[in-house]
């Protein structure tokens, strides 16, 4: 015995039509996709001069945890760096000759920071003064982690600026690095 009153709620003929049907496909998906995106890492970049100096630097001195690939970088979600705005004092590199490196520009480093935080190292960054390792970075919350990770390495550093944060790290053979916050 059916409650005439339930069908009036819950229409089975048109909840197992073709249109409910494909309704219910659409909202599995789009629950399925919140799902994927929102359990996303969050992936900070920084842009280097040498990626095989990078590679020595924050899996040596830092020791950072190499890190999988992020799912939703393989669907090509990357954050954008915000280049377009960006002084080419920190692009047009007065020393052209770039050092060779076994790593493509898109697939570059990636590291741990915390348990949902990973870190993005890629190639591109123009020499600094000297001549110096330059790591380049666009969001304040990833170089500051990293000066954490410095000071509690005791590496040898010195702070030049806050805002924007920027500062120079000797690493164990004494080559000095620079990490330097772009504002966009």
């Amino acid at each position: 015995m059916s409650s005439p009153l339930l069908g009036a709620f819950l229409p089975l003929d048109s909840l197992f039509s073709t249109q409910g049907i494909m309704v219910m496909l659409l909202g599995a998906y789009a629950l399925a996709m919140w799902m994927f995106l929102t359990s996303a890492p969050k992936v900070y970049t920084i842009m280097v001069t040498d990626l095989d100096y990078a590679r020595r630097f924050y899996e040596g001195v830092l020791e950072l945890a190499v890190a999988d690939v992020p799912l939703h970088y393989y669907y090509n979600y990357e954050q954008t760096l915000g280049t377009a705005a960006m002084d080419s004092f920190y692009l047009a590199s007065q020393n052209p000759v770039l050092a060779p490196n076994r790593y493509s520009q898109r697939e570059g480093l990636w590291y741990q920071l915390k348990k949902n935080t990973q870190l993005h190292i890629i190639g591109g960054a123009s020499y600094g003064d000297k001549n110096r390792q330059r790591h380049v970075c666009f969001d304040h919350d990833c170089l500051e982690l990293i000066f954490l990770r410095v000071q509690s390495r005791r590496l040898r550093h010195k702070l030049r600026s806050r805002k924007p944060l920027q500062f120079l790290v000797k690493d164990y053979d004494e080559q000095v690095l620079e990490l330097v916050e772009i504002k966009n």
